[in-house]
């Protein structure tokens, strides 16, 4: 089922879990009494898994500046920009250009719905806690707690200085917590609490594909690990994952984005979203506006959600198949500038086939719906600062008829789901870790898994010059091999919205993104123009002032901000 009890998608209509930082629940929602029993938390259970993807009834704010697949962080980074013209949602331009408000209703609209999450799930480990018999629901518990753990990951690793709300203030409805330091403790506890008491495989009444086995807690624990430096520690949760067996990766790269591969063995987590032959409300609400525009994939909208540039510079390689050593100054050969009824060149220089599963570009299959045709497909004028590329993993491919969905004023709602953990991000952060932990030749191993998979599965089109190999001599030297592994999780996990948080983890997001724009500009001059400068604060996202402001003093807002 695409998405757990899409029968009770109303379920927040009919019961309160105080979404909202300081709310709390109006009369007239049901009481506990009415809920303590197998129907009753599972309804409360199921209200937590539905605002995985930041979209609650009644929740305020577009649904684009909420949406569980962290796009517009991905604006953040040297991965992608906003798209679309530069007028089209101000608020994410002036994210993108590093001009920062407390006011935005992009950070307010993610503040809210990942608060939302942890106090759904803080309601249903109250309510078990409070029946006659909380060992009857210790797989329901370990979920609430996978989910929270989820949902305080994302607060952290986003706004670092986060409240934590445990199921103890929610009982006492005590929501104004301080932001007084990071909560990975906390967060570690549930997914470790987790861990111990889920199902480690499906089956019975555990069979939905959409709620996680015991090995996907202990990959979670170990990403919370490794965020904190915590090598060995991360090592041993992520190597207990890869030696479970319940995982391994799809021998075809693009399935992870078409409806023949989800919930596959690469799968570990991900928000289980839905189209329909309606409206399509449980498809991808937020990234409605993340379609390229243009006939030859039937005029969708918006046109947002760019690939950079840089992105692109970046699946270079060299002569052996290896990344370019200098990708970063060695521009391939793309339309910006050029309408698509003026002669285009395409790039013959070597390129890692993953590029043409993630980078819409001109000349080259366009998921299926044939050669992409330029200028046309591309909303941004030349005077835009977001360039000439589409993204692929989010484009419905050709004939995928199931993962296509409309809103109610026309607007796409994909079915396709999106990776919240799968497999490959698992065997680069043991590779990471491995490599952190001197462990060269272990980390070596990992990379290569993933890097023969791009090497010997299919290619997008027949055009390029795909020149790809696995790292085949031994790794003695420590920093090499760090580039390595980071090069590896940009080029494998591109606009799927981690790059961000991976430039801050480690320590360098300040000199990469300022690199970034003023390499960028070569192509995009006003980019580079408009862009302000990159500094620390911009580690953590600012507090959003109405929940400073509703906080009665609990909050302070972060650095700089």
């Amino acid at each position: 089922m695409k998405k757990i009890l899409t029968i009770l998608l109303s379920a927040s209509i009919l019961v309160s879990c105080s979404d909202d930082f300081t709310e709390i629940d109006p009369i007239g929602s049901l009481s506990d009494a009415a809920l303590q029993n197998a129907t009753g938390v599972d309804l409360l259970l199921t209200g937590a898994y539905s605002v995985l993807d930041g979209i609650r009834n009644g929740g305020p704010g577009a649904d684009w500046t909420k949406s569980g697949d962290n796009w517009w962080l991905d604006a953040i980074s040297d991965d992608a920009h906003k798209g679309s013209t530069d007028g089209d949602q101000a608020d994410l331009l002036a994210i993108e250009l590093f001009t920062w408000d407390t006011t935005n209703p992009y950070f307010e609209g993610r503040w809210q719905a990942l608060f939302a999450g942890v106090n759904r799930a803080n309601a249903v480990i109250d309510l078990i806690n409070n029946s006659e018999d909380p060992s009857s629901f210790s797989v329901e518990l370990a979920q609430a707690r996978f989910l929270r753990g989820h949902y305080n990951f994302e607060l952290q690793r986003m706004w670092v200085n986060v409240p934590y709300i445990s199921d103890e203030n929610y009982a006492a409805s005590e929501f104004n917590q301080p932001n007084s330091g990071p909560i990975w403790s906390q967060i570690e506890a549930d997914f470790s609490a987790a861990a111990n008491s889920l199902p480690s495989s499906r089956g019975g009444a555990y069979s939905e594909p959409g709620r996680p086995l015991a090995s996907a807690a202990r990959a979670y624990l170990g990403r919370a690990q490794l965020y904190q430096g915590k090598w060995s520690e991360a090592l041993s949760s992520l190597e207990s994952v890869i030696n479970s067996g319940d995982y391994a990766l799809n021998s075809d790269y693009s399935a992870n984005f078409r409806s023949s591969g989800e919930n596959s063995t690469e799968a570990i987590f991900s928000i289980q979203f839905a189209s329909d032959g309606g409206q399509s409300p449980q498809g991808n609400r937020g990234g409605t506006l993340n379609f390229p525009i243009g006939a030859m994939t039937g005029g969708m909208c918006c046109g947002f959600y760019q690939p950079t540039i840089d992105l692109g510079n970046a699946f270079q390689t060299d002569a052996n198949g290896l990344p370019l050593s200098n990708w970063a100054t060695s521009d391939i050969a793309s339309d910006y500038g050029i309408y698509e009824n003026e002669p285009f060149t395409m790039h013959t220089g070597p390129l890692d086939p993953r590029i043409d599963y993630t980078i819409g570009r001109r000349g080259i299959d366009l998921n299926g719906f044939g050669p992409m045709t330029g200028k046309d497909n591309i909303r941004a004028s030349f005077t835009d600062i977001s360039g000439p590329y589409v993204n692929k993993k989010n484009l419905y491919t050709a004939g995928d008829d199931a993962n296509r969905g409309t809103g109610g004023w026309g607007e796409q709602r994909t079915g396709i789901n999106y990776h919240i953990l799968r497999y490959a991000d698992v065997l680069l952060m043991a590779a990471e870790a491995a490599v952190e932990s001197g462990n060269l030749e272990a980390g070596r191993s990992y990379v290569n898994q993933v890097r023969a998979r791009a090497k010997n599965g299919p290619r997008a089109d027949s055009q390029p010059n795909y020149v790809i190999d696995t790292y085949n001599s031994a790794w003695t030297d420590q920093g090499a091999a760090r580039n390595a592994v980071r090069h590896e999780r940009r080029v494998e996990l591109a606009m799927e919205g981690h790059r961000l948080f991976d430039l801050r983890r480690w320590g360098v997001m300040v000199d990469a993104l300022n690199t970034y724009i003023a390499n960028e500009g070569r192509t995009i001059a006003n980019f580079a123009a408009k862009a302000n400068p990159v500094s620390s604060k911009h580690n953590a996202l600012p507090i959003p002032l109405n929940a400073i402001d509703s906080s009665q003093g609990a909050l302070t807002q972060n650095p700089g901000h």
